[in-house]
């Protein structure tokens, strides 16, 4: 721990050397502003920027528009360390243990394994905006299918595709429940319906005819929305997996309206 601690502070030093960007030449100082106006550049600015090796330190060209005072800073876009201070690299570590354990574990699993220090609420808030960013990309693609924008797959036939969806109540805050009625009469809501879908394919059989499933063929797809709105989810998971290309089509479920209500998109 002492030898890679040390190896860190090396890193970040080095890195920090790397990082100072020099003053724009004479005929490079100025940017077009988002207002139509120009951007001159008007000094270095230094700021912290957490790091994989620790943290460094950042010096960067400014420019400031006198027209609409927006600032700009080129290289933040450049390194992609815009309005943040950590860089891509530990957000993607702080997305990683946010996902799969409380944020302050998190924490705890940033110090141990990268001897990075964030505190629990950097974790919570880089966690939840990776997966909102995350989600609009979804939404945007899902979007693209039902304007028939669809990849072409290209391939050899699916012999069979499985398209298998189901539901499960999860725990909620509070203020995810307002409004909703509960299982019991006069009771709140407690949790809402998460919608979850698998696409599978299968080529064999056992020996007393039964399917199996191929190894390492699911994928899967899950939202807490409407059942219009996960039925585009799932086609678009199903459309990506060869849905066009398959022989044979398996939609499964149990007898949940909202089922049968989401396999719209896959029955036409």
């Amino acid at each position: 721990m002492a030898v890679r601690s040390a190896m860190h502070r090396a890193g970040a030093a080095a890195l920090t050397e790397l990082l100072q960007f020099p003053a724009p030449a004479a005929g490079q100082r100025r940017l077009p502003c988002s207002c139509g106006q120009q951007a001159h550049y008007r000094e270095l600015r230094s700021k912290p920027v957490l790091t994989a090796v620790g943290k460094v330190e950042v010096s960067r060209p400014y420019y400031l528009c006198s027209h609409c005072n927006n600032g700009q800073f080129p290289a933040d876009v450049e390194l992609d360390i815009e309005n943040t201070e950590f860089s891509p690299g530990v957000r993607r570590m702080q997305a990683v243990v946010g996902q799969e354990a409380p944020f302050d574990h998190g924490r705890q699993q940033m110090k141990l394994l990268a001897d990075l220090e964030v505190t629990t609420k950097a974790v919570e808030r880089t966690a939840e905006a990776m997966g909102e960013d995350i989600a609009a990309r979804e939404q945007a693609e899902i979007q693209r299918a039902m304007q028939l924008d669809l990849p072409m797959i290209v391939g050899k036939p699916v012999p069979v595709l499985y398209v298998q969806v189901d539901g499960t109540g999860v725990p909620v805050v509070k203020k995810e429940t307002v409004g909703r009625r509960g299982k019991t009469e006069g009771q709140p809501a407690r949790t809402r319906e998460a919608k979850l879908g698998c696409v599978f394919t299968q080529t064999t059989w056992d020996k007393e005819g039964y399917a199996i499933r191929d190894p390492d063929s699911t994928t899967y797809a899950g939202a807490i929305e409407t059942a219009e709105e996960f039925g585009k989810r799932i086609y678009l998971e199903a459309w990506k997996r060869g849905w066009s290309k398959a022989a044979k089509k398996v939609f499964m479920g149990d007898g949940a309206e909202w089922i049968w209500a989401s396999s719209a998109e896959f029955v036409g």
